[in-house]
């Protein structure tokens, strides 16, 4: 798979030497918007982590925009990829225009000072998401929904070319799942923003994904178009139901589709 504004070569990935997911060939095109799914624990967060440099590779490589991952500059990395990931910051005395305002650093001087084109960029990014209300409230005092469509502003404020996002729907009500998938699905198509992202709610990872990467079992598992993917035998073998408890579930007069969650 060596395309994609971002590749890896026989990337193997994990902690402390010892890899927990490997032989990854996956590919990331402006536009399209990549999934990983798969069992908890399987790896899906290493592997991103992996992606944005925050865990070196255990081998294998990473190649962001032609270049191999580990020989980007810091500054043309955080131009080129931003990250949204489960944890979030916790800053205090910050609103929330402060907040996306972080997202501009990659392009201010040493001391962060912000222009008038910076100030428009944080606008337009929070306007994108549906935050502009929250401008001049304080970060730690909104709604876990309403600070994670912040934190996606931030990330919309770096003008990156990927967006890397580890279970960003985690903990948000359907409003705001809707409305941050939304955003997504219409910066792809608009901008050629390229997204990867993992997603455990596999109904949401259907209907936003042109491509799924399934992992389980230290291995990429396959990966197609959700057409390809939501079959039973393929969900079967990525979370490991049995036949017995697929028998059961028809008996419960279930579809496999409910099963799955979706």
């Amino acid at each position: 798979m060596g395309d994609g504004l971002l590749y890896t070569k026989d990337l193997a990935v994990g902690y402390g030497g010892v890899t927990v997911v490997n032989g990854i060939e996956l590919s990331v095109q402006p536009g399209r918007i990549v999934t990983l799914i798969g069992p908890n624990g399987a790896g899906k967060s290493t592997v991103l982590k992996t992606i944005t440099r925050q865990l070196a590779p255990t081998g294998g490589a990473v190649v962001l925009d032609g270049r191999d991952l580990r020989a980007v500059p810091e500054r043309d990395l955080a131009r080129t990829e931003a990250i949204l990931m489960t944890a979030r910051p916790a800053p205090e005395l910050m609103t929330c225009f402060d907040v996306v305002s972080a997202g501009r650093y990659p392009y201010t001087g040493r001391l962060g000072l912000l222009t008038e084109a910076d100030r428009a960029e944080v606008r337009r990014a929070m306007d994108l998401v549906g935050v502009t209300a929250l401008a001049d409230k304080d970060f730690t005092r909104v709604s876990d929904g309403q600070r994670q469509l912040v934190m996606l502003a931030r990330a919309i404020c770096q003008r990156p070319r990927l967006l890397v996002l580890d279970e960003p729907t985690s903990y948000l009500d359907v409003r705001y799942k809707l409305k941050l998938l939304t955003v997504l699905k219409d910066l792809a198509a608009r901008e050629g923003l390229a997204v990867l992202m993992s997603l455990h709610e596999l109904a949401l990872a259907r209907r936003v994904s042109d491509t799924l990467v399934c992992v389980a079992d230290g291995v990429i598992d396959r990966i197609g178009p959700p057409e390809e993917i939501f079959t039973p035998g393929t969900m079967a073998r990525l979370f490991g139901v049995t036949e017995e408890l697929l028998a059961q579930a028809r008996a419960e007069g279930l579809r496999w589709e409910e099963l799955y969650g979706f």
